[in-house]
C-alpha cells in the first residue's frame, strides 16, 4: 500500500518528510567512502564482505563508479581503489580556488625564507587533505603530496582546524572520524586544540614520518580555521631558523594568507 505524498513524492507510512532513502545512491556512497579509508585497491570480494553486501548489489554499482571515472581498477591485484577525480572537483570549487590562488605567492615565500616545504589542509569529513603544496629549493627536504589524506585526530593540521571551529562543528566533525574515537582520546585531543588555539599555532613530531616536527597554524576566515598551513620540518645541515622561529613565521603566513582572503571576500 502506499504512503502519502508530499512535494509529489511518495513516502512510506510513518516516515517522516525529508527522511527519504535512496537504496542505490547510498550503495554507491558506501563504496566510495570505504575506498577512501582503505591504503590498498579493494577486490570486488572483499568490498561485498566489508559493507555486508551481496555481489549482486554491488557489481552495478562497482562498474557505473568505475565507467564514470570515480574509481579504478588495478591490473594486478583486481582491486578497485579512489580516482582523484572526486578530488580534481573539489578542487574546482570557487570557495577552494581562491583560497589556492591567494596561499600560493605566500607559501613560495615561505619556503623560500626557512628552506622547508609547506602544504595546506582542509577538512573533509573527519580527515585532512592536502590541497596544495610548495617545495623548497633546497636538495634535501620533506614534502607531502597534495590529495594526501589523514585522520583529522593523526595531525597537526586536523589539530588547528579543529582547534578553530564553533563548538557545534567540532562536535560534528568528531562523529565522522572513523574508527571512532575513545572518550579518553577526544578529551586529550580537545584539551590540545585549545592550548594550540591559545597560543595561535601548534607543533609536534609527525605522527607518519620519523624526524619530521611539524608545524601548523591556522588560515581564518572569519570565526572559523578554513585551512591550515603546515611545515613538515625537518632538521638538516642547512636548515634556515630553529623549530621557534619557523613557527612564527609559519603563524606570518597564515596570517597574511587571511588578510588577502578577507580583502577578496570585500571586494566579492
Amino acid at each position: 500500500m502506499r504512503g502519502k505524498k508530499t512535494a509529489d513524492v511518495d513516502v512510506a507510512p510513518g516516515e517522516l518528510p525529508g527522511k527519504y532513502r535512496a537504496p542505490a545512491l547510498e550503495k554507491g556512497l558506501d563504496i566510495l567512502e570505504l575506498l577512501n579509508r582503505e591504503p590498498n585497491p579493494l577486490t570486488m570480494t572483499a568490498i561485498c564482505e566489508r559493507l555486508d553486501r551481496s555481489q549482486g548489489e554491488i557489481f552495478r554499482m562497482v562498474q557505473v563508479l568505475q565507467d564514470r571515472g570515480f574509481i579504478d581498477k588495478d591490473p594486478k591485484s583486481d582491486g578497485y581503489y579512489l580516482t582523484d577525480l572526486l578530488f580534481s572537483m573539489a578542487m574546482r570549487k570557487p570557495t577552494t580556488q581562491s583560497l589556492v590562488e591567494a596561499a600560493i605567492p605566500t607559501m613560495r615565500t615561505l619556503a623560500s625564507e626557512i628552506g622547508q616545504s609547506c602544504h595546506l589542509a582542509l577538512h573533509s569529513r573527519g580527515d585532512i587533505v592536502v590541497v596544495a603544496r610548495m617545495e623548497s629549493q633546497e636538495q634535501i627536504g620533506f614534502t607531502v603530496r597534495p590529495g594526501y589524506r589523514h585522520s583529522l585526530m593523526k595531525t597537526v593540521s586536523g589539530l588547528i582546524l579543529f582547534a578553530f571551529q564553533p563548538d557545534d562543528v567540532r562536535a560534528r566533525w568528531l562523529e565522522m572520524i572513523d574508527p571512532k574515537p575513545s572518550p579518553a582520546e577526544v578529551k586529550t585531543f580537545f584539551a590540545t586544540a585549545m592550548a594550540a588555539r591559545k597560543s595561535g599555532s601548534a607543533r609536534a613530531p609527525s605522527s607518519v614520518v620519523g624526524g619530521v616536527t611539524d608545524i601548523s597554524a591556522p588560515i581564518l576566515r572569519g570565526d572559523r580555521a578554513a585551512a591550515a598551513l603546515t611545515v613538515p620540518y625537518i632538521k638538516t645541515t642547512h636548515s634556515q631558523g630553529s623549530i621557534p622561529d619557523v613557527a612564527e613565521k609559519v603563524k606570518a603566513a597564515a596570517n597574511t594568507i587571511a588578510a588577502q582572503l578577507t580583502e577578496g571576500d570585500s571586494r566579492a
